[in-house]
């Protein structure tokens, strides 16, 4: 009885702690994606975690290494026009008109710019859905040394943190990092595309010695500005 009693009492403080998350929701994005609960997402990085770590490699246990270059091609490319996409609107629905390049808060107005920051922030938390693809390569690959922990930790922990963020602060000091992000996701896949295309672009990736760096550049721009940088224009959101 007592440990049923302590069960119900935790599940009741994971309940309240939700419902006291969302009243500092945004309610700009609520038709957004994803973005209605917490629900769909997490389920989504959960069928990922359990594909990579248990029915991928199952899946492949038997079977040669798919060699997916077309494919790799096209996707690395597409991220690459997408990540472009991302830090330019970043850059002019803030970061290149109303905002200082320092604490920057949210804005919680409808403004045109305002509704633009919120669509890009969005658009920054669904790609990081798409890069899911990135391990399901490597899993399909048969490439099981690049499937680190903290690359499956990278790929579906931060999704779910940056969910929270979108969810109550589109936009602000928070966005800074993920234009960052977005700006060494474009070289990164770029690098990625052209490997793809072979032997014909080799000597266009002088620069592959750079890449430590850039994957260096990568993790601050990740960990340095936690969810704490999303959640700081919370002591009083205009809309509450």
């Amino acid at each position: 009885m007592v440990c049923a009693h302590e069960s119900l009492a935790r599940m009741e403080a994971v309940v309240n702690l939700y419902q006291e998350m969302m009243k500092y929701a945004d309610p700009r994005v609520q038709g957004y994606p994803l973005m209605g609960s917490p629900l769909l997402m997490t389920s989504i990085l959960l069928t990922y975690v359990y594909f990579v770590l248990s029915l991928g490699p199952r899946i492949m246990a038997n079977r040669k290494p798919f060699q997916l270059r077309g494919f790799m091609i096209v996707y690395n490319f597409s991220l690459v026009a997408l990540s472009l996409y991302i830090v330019y609107e970043f850059l002019m629905s803030g970061w290149l008109s109303t905002y200082t390049w320092r604490c920057d808060p949210v804005d919680y107005s409808n403004s045109p710019e305002a509704l633009r920051m919120v669509r890009v922030a969005w658009l920054f938390l669904f790609s990081k859905f798409i890069e899911l693809m990135d391990t399901v390569i490597f899993i399909l690959r048969k490439k099981d040394g690049q499937v680190t922990f903290l690359h499956v930790f990278h790929h579906s922990v931060l999704p779910w943190s940056w969910w929270w963020g979108v969810k109550i602060a589109p936009g602000g000091m928070g966005s800074f990092h993920a234009m960052i992000n977005s700006s060494v996701h474009v070289v990164m896949y770029l690098y990625y595309g052209l490997s793809a295309l072979g032997p014909v672009a080799q000597p266009y990736l002088w620069w592959k010695k750079h890449m430590t760096a850039i994957q260096l550049v990568r993790g601050l721009a990740h960990n340095c500005p936690n969810l704490l940088v999303w959640i700081l224009p919370l002591s009083n959101p205009p809309y509450l």
